[in-house]
């Protein structure tokens, strides 16, 4: 069973994009959750295609987005503007973030809970 809300994890690295991934899967099962690093050349850095790919493949229409570093960020405020899903963007650190959000939505918690709660983390 798939949650109305999703995940997605941006990062500089794919392999911190695939880690903190692996991590949250195993405490959401039921949350689509995407991500996407690196450069399409295997290089560290961001990709506004892999961005919008990784977003617009997760099964929710409500995405929840978490990212490292600013362009990660830019990336997705961009893919905001053309998507036609709800991007939920804080600025929370990306494994903590992602890793409480997912465990929430997992477990039915109200998207209001889970914005009080991000708020908490949020780096400032």
């Amino acid at each position: 069973m798939t949650k109305p809300y999703g995940v997605v994890i941006i990062s500089h690295s794919k392999d911190v994009a695939k880690g903190v991934h692996d991590i949250i899967k195993e405490i959401a099962p039921d949350v689509s959750i995407t991500h996407a690093g690196g450069t399409e050349d295997g290089r560290i850095g961001t990709s506004f295609d892999a961005v919008n790919e990784a977003i617009e493949n997760n099964e929710a229409d409500k995405v929840y987005t978490f990212y490292d570093l600013g362009s990660a960020k830019m990336n997705i405020e961009t893919v905001e503007e053309i998507s036609e899903k709800e991007i939920i963007l804080f600025n929370a650190p990306i494994l903590e973030g992602a890793y409480a959000t997912a465990a929430q939505v997992q477990m039915d918690e109200k998207p209001e809970v889970i914005a009080a709660n991000l708020k908490t983390i949020e780096i400032k």
